[in-house]
Protein backbone atom coordinates (compact mmCIF):
# COMPACT_ATOMS: atom_id res chain seq x y z
CA UNK A 1 0.00 0.00 0.00
CA UNK A 2 1.33 4.03 -0.81
CA UNK A 3 2.59 5.60 1.37
CA UNK A 4 0.73 8.98 1.90
CA UNK A 5 3.26 11.90 2.44
CA UNK A 6 2.55 14.15 5.23
CA UNK A 7 3.67 17.60 6.46
CA UNK A 8 6.47 18.21 7.52
CA UNK A 9 6.80 22.13 7.43
CA UNK A 10 5.14 25.36 6.54
CA UNK A 11 6.70 28.54 5.28
CA UNK A 12 4.73 31.41 4.35
CA UNK A 13 6.58 34.35 1.69
CA UNK A 14 8.51 37.29 3.42
CA UNK A 15 8.76 40.73 1.60
CA UNK A 16 12.30 41.09 -0.21
CA UNK A 17 13.39 43.62 -2.90
CA UNK A 18 15.57 42.28 -5.14
CA UNK A 19 17.48 43.09 -8.51
CA UNK A 20 17.28 46.63 -8.53
CA UNK A 21 13.93 47.49 -6.92
CA UNK A 22 12.01 44.22 -7.43
CA UNK A 23 8.82 43.85 -4.60
CA UNK A 24 8.45 40.07 -4.60
CA UNK A 25 7.50 37.32 -1.78
CA UNK A 26 10.11 34.35 -1.32
CA UNK A 27 8.79 31.56 -0.16
CA UNK A 28 12.25 30.05 -0.05
CA UNK A 29 15.28 30.97 0.07
CA UNK A 30 17.65 30.68 2.71
CA UNK A 31 20.98 28.22 3.35
CA UNK A 32 19.32 26.96 6.67
CA UNK A 33 16.50 25.41 4.79
CA UNK A 34 18.79 23.37 1.93
CA UNK A 35 18.70 20.36 3.98
CA UNK A 36 15.48 20.13 3.83
CA UNK A 37 14.41 21.39 0.30
CA UNK A 38 17.46 19.77 -1.54
CA UNK A 39 18.06 20.12 -4.45
CA UNK A 40 15.83 23.05 -4.08
CA UNK A 41 17.40 26.81 -3.15
CA UNK A 42 15.03 29.63 -3.76
CA UNK A 43 11.31 30.01 -5.27
CA UNK A 44 10.08 33.70 -5.51
CA UNK A 45 6.63 34.97 -5.98
CA UNK A 46 6.65 37.92 -7.83
CA UNK A 47 3.00 39.24 -8.00
CA UNK A 48 2.30 43.09 -8.40
CA UNK A 49 -0.14 45.74 -10.07
CA UNK A 50 2.13 48.45 -9.24
CA UNK A 51 4.84 48.67 -11.95
CA UNK A 52 6.78 51.12 -9.64
CA UNK A 53 7.53 47.67 -7.59
CA UNK A 54 8.69 45.47 -10.88
CA UNK A 55 9.89 47.86 -14.13
CA UNK A 56 13.21 48.46 -12.15
CA UNK A 57 13.83 44.71 -12.96
CA UNK A 58 17.13 42.36 -12.38
CA UNK A 59 19.85 44.45 -14.30
CA UNK A 60 23.08 42.03 -15.80
CA UNK A 61 24.33 40.01 -12.96
CA UNK A 62 26.13 36.15 -13.04
CA UNK A 63 24.82 33.15 -11.87
CA UNK A 64 27.32 29.85 -11.52
CA UNK A 65 26.20 26.20 -10.44
CA UNK A 66 22.43 25.99 -10.43
CA UNK A 67 19.19 26.83 -12.76
CA UNK A 68 17.24 29.57 -12.60
CA UNK A 69 13.27 28.38 -13.82
CA UNK A 70 11.18 30.98 -14.35
CA UNK A 71 7.49 30.72 -14.99
CA UNK A 72 5.10 33.92 -16.16
CA UNK A 73 1.58 33.95 -15.46
CA UNK A 74 0.97 37.21 -15.78
CA UNK A 75 2.38 40.12 -17.41
CA UNK A 76 6.05 39.54 -19.67
CA UNK A 77 9.60 39.18 -19.06
CA UNK A 78 12.19 40.50 -21.43
CA UNK A 79 15.05 38.40 -21.34
CA UNK A 80 19.05 38.52 -22.38
CA UNK A 81 21.93 36.93 -21.48
CA UNK A 82 25.72 36.24 -22.49
CA UNK A 83 24.90 33.21 -24.99
CA UNK A 84 23.17 35.83 -27.09
CA UNK A 85 20.03 34.49 -26.25
CA UNK A 86 17.34 37.14 -25.66
CA UNK A 87 13.15 37.63 -26.02
CA UNK A 88 10.18 37.64 -24.03
CA UNK A 89 9.14 35.56 -21.62
CA UNK A 90 5.08 35.85 -22.31
CA UNK A 91 2.36 34.25 -20.30
CA UNK A 92 2.05 30.95 -19.32
CA UNK A 93 5.78 30.44 -20.96
CA UNK A 94 8.59 28.92 -18.73
CA UNK A 95 12.28 29.71 -19.59
CA UNK A 96 14.72 26.72 -17.74
CA UNK A 97 18.27 28.19 -17.53
CA UNK A 98 20.90 26.06 -16.21
CA UNK A 99 23.85 28.07 -15.64
CA UNK A 100 26.44 25.85 -14.93
CA UNK A 101 30.15 27.36 -15.38
CA UNK A 102 28.80 30.32 -15.20
CA UNK A 103 26.20 32.88 -17.54
CA UNK A 104 25.45 36.92 -17.32
CA UNK A 105 21.76 37.12 -17.91
CA UNK A 106 19.51 39.90 -17.27
CA UNK A 107 15.34 39.83 -16.62
CA UNK A 108 13.33 42.89 -17.06
CA UNK A 109 9.41 42.38 -16.04
CA UNK A 110 6.86 43.97 -18.01
CA UNK A 111 3.45 43.73 -16.71
CA UNK A 112 -0.46 43.92 -18.38
CA UNK A 113 -2.13 46.96 -19.86
CA UNK A 114 -3.47 47.08 -15.76
CA UNK A 115 0.10 46.40 -14.43
CA UNK A 116 -0.16 42.77 -13.51
CA UNK A 117 2.83 41.31 -13.48
CA UNK A 118 2.66 37.28 -11.72
CA UNK A 119 5.36 34.50 -12.15
CA UNK A 120 7.51 32.51 -9.64
CA UNK A 121 11.44 31.74 -9.76
CA UNK A 122 12.70 28.69 -8.79
CA UNK A 123 16.50 27.91 -8.13
CA UNK A 124 17.70 24.38 -8.43
CA UNK A 125 20.61 23.24 -7.54
CA UNK A 126 23.46 20.93 -9.48
CA UNK A 127 25.71 18.51 -8.25
CA UNK A 128 29.37 18.90 -7.85
CA UNK A 129 29.96 16.77 -10.82
CA UNK A 130 27.84 19.68 -12.86
CA UNK A 131 28.59 22.62 -11.81
CA UNK A 132 30.69 23.43 -14.56
CA UNK A 133 28.80 21.93 -17.32
CA UNK A 134 28.29 24.47 -20.01
CA UNK A 135 25.25 26.34 -19.66
CA UNK A 136 22.31 25.60 -21.53
CA UNK A 137 19.15 27.51 -22.42
CA UNK A 138 15.47 26.34 -22.91
CA UNK A 139 12.60 28.89 -23.53
CA UNK A 140 9.34 27.06 -23.39
CA UNK A 141 6.30 28.73 -25.01
CA UNK A 142 3.24 28.10 -23.25
CA UNK A 143 1.83 25.95 -26.71
CA UNK A 144 4.24 23.57 -25.92
CA UNK A 145 3.40 22.70 -22.00
CA UNK A 146 0.67 20.07 -22.40
CA UNK A 147 -2.92 19.48 -19.79
CA UNK A 148 -4.25 16.95 -18.49
CA UNK A 149 -7.47 17.15 -17.17
CA UNK A 150 -8.24 14.10 -15.28
CA UNK A 151 -11.93 12.71 -14.67
CA UNK A 152 -12.71 14.71 -11.47
CA UNK A 153 -11.69 18.25 -13.28
CA UNK A 154 -8.41 18.74 -11.76
CA UNK A 155 -6.16 20.77 -14.86
CA UNK A 156 -2.30 19.73 -14.62
CA UNK A 157 -0.10 21.44 -16.59
CA UNK A 158 3.12 19.65 -17.14
CA UNK A 159 5.98 22.00 -17.18
CA UNK A 160 8.64 18.89 -16.42
CA UNK A 161 8.76 15.31 -15.43
CA UNK A 162 5.77 13.21 -16.10
CA UNK A 163 1.65 12.59 -15.35
CA UNK A 164 -0.92 10.11 -16.47
CA UNK A 165 1.75 8.71 -18.83
CA UNK A 166 2.46 12.79 -20.46
CA UNK A 167 5.68 14.03 -20.51
CA UNK A 168 6.59 17.94 -19.75
CA UNK A 169 8.78 19.42 -22.35
CA UNK A 170 11.86 20.23 -20.29
CA UNK A 171 14.32 16.91 -20.16
CA UNK A 172 17.20 15.83 -19.50
CA UNK A 173 18.05 17.41 -16.37
CA UNK A 174 20.82 15.93 -13.96
CA UNK A 175 18.10 15.94 -10.78
CA UNK A 176 15.28 14.54 -12.15
CA UNK A 177 13.02 17.45 -11.36
CA UNK A 178 9.12 17.34 -11.51
CA UNK A 179 6.77 20.96 -12.05
CA UNK A 180 3.27 20.79 -12.32
CA UNK A 181 0.43 23.60 -11.97
CA UNK A 182 -2.27 21.89 -10.49
CA UNK A 183 -5.76 23.36 -10.72
CA UNK A 184 -8.37 21.27 -8.58
CA UNK A 185 -11.91 22.38 -8.24
CA UNK A 186 -14.18 22.37 -4.98
CA UNK A 187 -15.17 19.26 -3.32
CA UNK A 188 -12.80 17.05 -4.97
CA UNK A 189 -9.12 14.73 -4.42
CA UNK A 190 -5.82 15.00 -6.13
CA UNK A 191 -3.44 11.61 -6.17
CA UNK A 192 0.29 12.05 -7.41
CA UNK A 193 3.06 9.65 -7.16
CA UNK A 194 6.30 11.29 -6.25
CA UNK A 195 8.14 7.89 -5.15
CA UNK A 196 10.13 7.61 -2.03
CA UNK A 197 13.25 9.38 -1.51
CA UNK A 198 12.36 12.22 -3.43
CA UNK A 199 11.98 16.06 -1.95
CA UNK A 200 8.38 17.06 -2.66
CA UNK A 201 6.71 20.93 -2.03
CA UNK A 202 3.88 22.62 -2.59
CA UNK A 203 3.35 26.10 -2.99
CA UNK A 204 -0.26 27.39 -3.20
CA UNK A 205 -1.15 30.45 -5.63
CA UNK A 206 -5.63 30.73 -5.37
CA UNK A 207 -8.09 28.93 -3.35
CA UNK A 208 -6.99 26.45 -0.32
CA UNK A 209 -6.30 23.01 0.44
CA UNK A 210 -5.67 20.31 2.44
CA UNK A 211 -2.81 18.37 1.70
CA UNK A 212 -2.16 15.79 3.85
CA UNK A 213 -4.35 12.26 4.36
CA UNK A 214 -5.28 12.71 7.71
CA UNK A 215 -6.68 16.38 8.02
CA UNK A 216 -4.81 16.80 11.47
CA UNK A 217 -3.60 20.17 12.07
CA UNK A 218 -1.31 18.89 15.06
CA UNK A 219 0.11 16.62 13.07
CA UNK A 220 3.23 18.58 11.47
CA UNK A 221 6.53 17.72 11.86
CA UNK A 222 7.68 21.15 12.22
CA UNK A 223 6.69 24.82 11.67
CA UNK A 224 8.64 27.79 10.63
CA UNK A 225 8.16 30.25 13.51
CA UNK A 226 10.77 32.70 12.07
CA UNK A 227 8.98 33.52 8.59
CA UNK A 228 5.42 33.77 9.93
CA UNK A 229 3.13 33.49 13.14
CA UNK A 230 1.77 30.01 12.35
CA UNK A 231 -1.54 29.54 12.98
CA UNK A 232 -2.03 25.43 12.46
CA UNK A 233 -5.20 24.93 9.81
CA UNK A 234 -6.64 22.05 8.28
CA UNK A 235 -6.97 24.29 5.13
CA UNK A 236 -4.13 26.26 3.44
CA UNK A 237 -3.93 29.47 1.58
CA UNK A 238 -1.93 30.98 -0.90
CA UNK A 239 1.56 32.08 -0.51
CA UNK A 240 2.09 29.13 1.54
CA UNK A 241 4.71 26.56 1.06
CA UNK A 242 4.26 23.01 2.27
CA UNK A 243 7.33 21.06 2.81
CA UNK A 244 6.40 16.93 2.69
CA UNK A 245 7.43 13.90 4.78
CA UNK A 246 9.21 11.34 2.88
CA UNK A 247 7.03 8.66 1.33
CA UNK A 248 5.19 7.53 -2.22
CA UNK A 249 2.11 9.81 -2.87
CA UNK A 250 1.02 13.59 -2.13
CA UNK A 251 -2.76 13.74 -1.97
CA UNK A 252 -4.37 16.98 -1.58
CA UNK A 253 -8.18 17.73 -0.65
CA UNK A 254 -10.84 20.26 -1.52
CA UNK A 255 -13.95 21.58 0.48
CA UNK A 256 -15.84 24.10 -0.96
CA UNK A 257 -13.03 26.52 -2.55
CA UNK A 258 -10.67 25.49 -5.24
CA UNK A 259 -7.14 25.14 -5.03
CA UNK A 260 -4.14 25.85 -7.63
CA UNK A 261 -0.68 25.28 -6.73
CA UNK A 262 2.91 24.70 -7.78
CA UNK A 263 4.14 21.14 -6.70
CA UNK A 264 8.11 20.36 -7.01
CA UNK A 265 9.69 17.60 -7.06
CA UNK A 266 13.28 16.33 -7.22
CA UNK A 267 16.02 13.62 -6.40
CA UNK A 268 18.23 15.36 -3.38
CA UNK A 269 21.91 15.57 -3.63
CA UNK A 270 23.21 15.81 -0.45
CA UNK A 271 26.32 17.57 -1.14
CA UNK A 272 28.17 20.83 1.23
CA UNK A 273 26.64 23.72 -0.09
CA UNK A 274 28.41 27.55 -0.34
CA UNK A 275 26.17 29.97 -1.86
CA UNK A 276 26.47 33.83 -1.73
CA UNK A 277 24.32 36.03 -3.92
CA UNK A 278 23.43 34.74 -7.37
CA UNK A 279 26.27 31.65 -7.12
CA UNK A 280 26.11 28.41 -5.85
CA UNK A 281 29.42 26.00 -4.88
CA UNK A 282 30.53 23.56 -3.03
CA UNK A 283 32.96 25.03 -1.44
CA UNK A 284 33.99 28.46 -0.10
CA UNK A 285 37.08 28.74 -1.83
CA UNK A 286 34.99 27.78 -5.45
CA UNK A 287 32.73 30.37 -4.24
CA UNK A 288 36.28 32.81 -4.33
CA UNK A 289 37.18 31.82 -7.16
CA UNK A 290 34.09 32.08 -9.00
CA UNK A 291 33.64 36.12 -7.56
CA UNK A 292 36.96 36.91 -8.38
CA UNK A 293 36.89 35.47 -11.74
CA UNK A 294 33.78 37.72 -11.96
CA UNK A 295 35.44 40.56 -11.23
CA UNK A 296 38.35 40.19 -13.11
CA UNK A 297 36.45 39.34 -16.45
CA UNK A 298 37.06 36.04 -16.57
CA UNK A 299 34.07 34.36 -15.21
CA UNK A 300 32.12 33.23 -18.62
CA UNK A 301 33.79 29.91 -19.64
CA UNK A 302 31.48 29.17 -22.89
CA UNK A 303 32.10 30.50 -26.29
CA UNK A 304 30.35 33.75 -26.69
CA UNK A 305 28.75 34.60 -29.40
CA UNK A 306 30.45 36.88 -32.09
CA UNK A 307 29.48 40.73 -32.64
Amino acid sequence: MADIRKIKKVLKGRPVVEGAGVHLKRALGNEGAVPMFDPFLLLDDFHSFNPAQYLPGFPWHPHRGIETITYVLEGEVDHGDSMGNKGMIHPGDVQWMTAGSGIIHQEMPRGLKDGHLWGFQLWANLPASHKMMDPRYQGITSNRIPQVVTDNGAKVKIICGQFNKVQGPVRDIVTDPEYLDIALPPNSQFRHAIGKGRTAMAYILEGAGIFDDNHDPYSFEEVEENYFDFKRERLFSPEHLIAFTDGDDVLVTTENKPVRFLLISGNPLREPVAWYGPIVMNTQGELRTAFEEYQKGDFIKHKQPQK
